[in-house]
């Protein structure tokens, strides 16, 4: 294996990593603070309803919205440092 397929390689292994991470946090937001952890957020008041609802309504919206603007941040950063950038 040469020099820039090894580098090819762990590019795409950190990029892979970043990627799942990131279902990671969408799919707990999404799904556990929504709908798992729902009982337990009821008694808490957010904007005039429970956090369970808020965090199904708007926080996981909120919460993507934020993981895109992190991949691309920080896959900007691993561009340059693999040499990959445009």
């Amino acid at each position: 294996m040469t020099s820039e397929q090894a580098n090819a390689a762990a590019y795409w292994k950190a990029n892979v990593r970043l990627i799942t991470w990131s279902l990671i946090v969408w799919a707990l937001v999404s799904y556990g603070f929504a709908m798992i952890l729902r009982p337990m957020l009821a008694g808490i008041s957010v904007g005039g309803t429970d956090l369970g609802f808020w965090f199904a309504q708007q926080g996981s919206i909120i919460t993507f919205i934020g993981i895109i603007f992190h991949y691309a941040w920080r896959l900007n950063r691993l561009d340059k440092e693999y040499g990959v950038e445009e």
